[in-house]
């Protein structure tokens, strides 16, 4: 739905704390009448990238902040599904993909609570993110208008992303010798840009730090692991014989998987909008539960 720029005085929005959605908060009040902005994470297994969310979602000019817990509700009802249904897109066992619908439901359900005028997102113009987040919302929330910045703003190039970013005094982890675009969940880990831009160069495996789920081939253990697990109606419900709740289940064969370099998939894959993209990705458990 399309709102008049005027009309809008509160918007939710998908916040991560990176890059995008940080220097998101101040460009919202400054190109939306100084709209209130109601942040909203949803954790669908992040970790350690939700620590301290609060405080700089609010320093930067947002009202408040939810963090959702989505862990439960990923597994059973996004993953699962697709598990069952061997569903894979060129290789990629749906990371990403599988996850913004599920955030995206949470975003509508806060933006229908909180009588907003419209929910923002941080995905960029050229990619498949846009069009899952936005698909969801239009589905659950007709009304709603949509801002994508990245539709919208002068910004170029995440390098332009980080200048904004210290001229407004907004704090990042990343600096611009390690700014691979990521997207890390319970059930994987992705990796974009910088020198994966070019495909004639292999993913630095090997480089510490790269890897965050687990290790290369060349540093797993040379002696087999094995591994037994337990499924009822095409779901596990236990590995070497230990019942296991659906999120403890994941995490275990993450940990399990990763530790023997299982997972890695490096691939040029298409995108929706008709680009070609370079992406590696890390789904230890999840590859191991498709196999």
């Amino acid at each position: 739905m399309k709102k008049d720029k005027k009309d809008i005085k509160k918007v939710v929005l998908a916040y991560s704390g990176g890059l995008d959605t940080s220097i998101i908060i101040p460009w919202l009040k400054e190109n939306y009448n100084n709209c209130e902005v109601v942040a909203v994470s949803g954790d669908v297994g992040q970790g350690t990238e939700l620590d301290g969310l609060e405080e700089k979602a609010i320093k930067t000019g947002a009202s408040k902040l939810y963090v959702l817990d989505l862990k439960k509700d990923y597994v059973e009802n996004y993953i699962w599904p697709c598990l069952k249904a061997d569903a894979k897109y060129e290789d990629y066992l749906l990371g990403t993909s599988h996850a913004r619908p599920c955030i995206a439901a949470a975003l509508a359900e806060i933006a229908k609570k909180e009588n907003a005028d419209a929910i923002c997102h941080g995905c960029t113009g050229k990619g498949n993110d846009q069009v899952r987040f936005e698909l969801t919302l239009k589905a659950l929330a007709p009304d709603m208008a949509i801002i994508a910045p990245w539709r919208e703003w002068s910004i170029k190039s995440r390098d332009e992303e980080i200048d904004y970013a210290e001229a407004h005094n907004i704090p990042l982890k990343i600096n611009r010798e390690t700014n691979y675009s990521k997207d890390k969940n319970l059930w994987h880990l992705s990796h974009e840009g910088l020198d994966l831009e070019k495909p004639s160069l292999e993913p630095q495996y090997n480089k510490p730090g790269f890897l965050e789920l687990g290790v290369s081939p060349e540093q797993a253990p040379d002696t087999p692991t094995y591994v037994t697990i337990h499924f009822e109606k095409g779901i596990p419900t236990a590995v070497d014989g230990k019942e296991m709740g659906s999120v403890e289940l994941v995490e275990h064969l993450n940990k399990l998987g990763g530790a023997n370099g299982i997972g890695l998939l490096d691939i040029v894959e298409n995108r929706l909008v008709g680009m070609k993209s370079r992406g590696v990705y890390e789904t230890p458990g999840g590859a191991i539960l498709y196999k």
